[in-house]
């Protein structure tokens, strides 16, 4: 019988439960139909949510169906739940709170405002209030060890608090901690996935709704971030000149993408059928934006429906955009700009999964 093996893990600050096995396409299916069951794509495990009553439910769900080893799993908490930890003092939310609107202020998103908020509490609590002038380099390296360390928090959850600890002490006492030299962990470097052109053209066109094809669609063709398709506005699309202008995005930047004539038929068609007044994409009411959900769970019944066994992500479609652009010979200066990226660095990953000049490359195994 097949085993899964449970193990700890972390998806952004929540605890998760990851399901790691050798591929096996009906075990596949059958972990796929546990209904909080989750692919990660990064770390291309499947993952639950950690909590009190998870396991005894993963127990229920695959008894007698497949052999389950869970002696390597611990029970974790949140990162934000730190009841051990002493409240902060009046004098140090208050700064924290200043640093709070300055940071709104510059205009910094409201999940950056509150990322970076929650980590300053959780370093400060755990000093136990230490008056803000004493705090060195020596106090992030026992938070470091004694917490971050101690409690195995992943590097992303570490560069939070090292972003944020930087930011607070620039800005509340105007002095610098050079924690990033001695405590930025090392990100591991994974190349996107890329589909082939027949398999994206799968995806797209298995959905005999409109608005799903059209929504699928959009980000491929113009490598649209999630965000970005679901605050369009029928105003930003320019069917005449072939032009769809993207507003305010990452970055707070607009910038604008070439519509192809396919895509501007496919628009048409579901303008007219659907008839949007405030979102390009509304969602069941009139004038309602479209979820994020949603949009996600288009994308799963379109990889079940085309049987796509790849793990595939909305904005793995906007990767796949930048990555065929490339193979066609598209200059990556031009898809930068298309994709809004600030540096080419971020562009130039798509070099790495480029197979064009790869292809080309003659092995010496030939002149053997």
């Amino acid at each position: 019988m097949k085993t899964i093996v449970f193990k700890n893990g972390y998806f952004g600050k929540e605890p998760v439960i990851r399901l790691e096995f050798p591929f096996n396409f009906q075990l596949n299916e059958l972990v796929k139909t546990y209904p909080e069951c989750h692919w990660d794509p990064k770390q291309k495990v499947w993952r639950v949510p950690h909590t009190e009553d998870q396991l005894n439910d993963l127990l229920g769900f695959f008894k007698g169906k497949v052999g389950l080893d869970y002696s390597q799993l611990h029970l974790l908490k949140p990162i934000p739940s730190n009841p051990e930890l002493p409240p902060l003092t009046e004098v140090i939310a208050w700064e924290i709170n200043n640093f709070e609107d300055w940071m709104r202020n510059k205009r910094y998103s409201e999940n950056t405002i509150k990322t970076y908020k929650e980590s300053v509490a959780i370093f400060i609590r755990f000093l136990e209030n230490k008056p803000l002038g004493e705090i060195d380099i020596a106090d992030f390296e026992k938070f470091n060890t004694e917490y971050i360390i101690k409690r195995s928090y992943i590097a992303s959850f570490q560069n939070q608090v090292v972003n944020a600890v930087k930011l607070f002490f620039q800005n509340r006492q105007l002095r610098k901690l050079d924690i990033e030299l001695i405590y930025r962990p090392k990100r591991p470097k994974t190349l996107p996935n890329v589909l082939s052109k027949e398999e994206v053209k799968a995806i797209l066109e298995v959905h005999g709704n409109i608005k799903h094809r059209s929504m699928l669609s959009l980000i491929y063709a113009c490598g649209l971030r999630r965000s970005e398709v679901l605050n369009l506005k029928p105003i930003d699309v320019d069917s005449k000149r072939g032009i769809l202008l993207i507003r305010q995005s990452k970055g707070k930047k607009d910038r604008k993408t070439p519509l192809c004539g396919t895509l501007v038929e496919l628009l048409r068609q579901y303008y007219v059928a659907c008839k949007p007044y405030t979102w390009f994409f509304e969602g069941q009411n009139k004038g309602e934006q479209y979820s994020a959900e949603s949009l996600q769970n288009v994308l799963k019944q379109a990889l079940r429906k085309s049987g796509i066994q790849k793990p595939v992500t909305l904005h793995r479609l906007r990767h796949n955009y930048a990555t065929h652009l490339l193979e066609s010979g598209t200059d990556l200066r031009y898809i930068q700009e298309l994709l809004g990226h600030n540096s080419s660095k971020t562009t130039e990953i798509y070099t790495h999964v480029s197979t064009k000049s790869l292809q080309n490359i003659k092995s010496p195994f030939e002149d053997l």
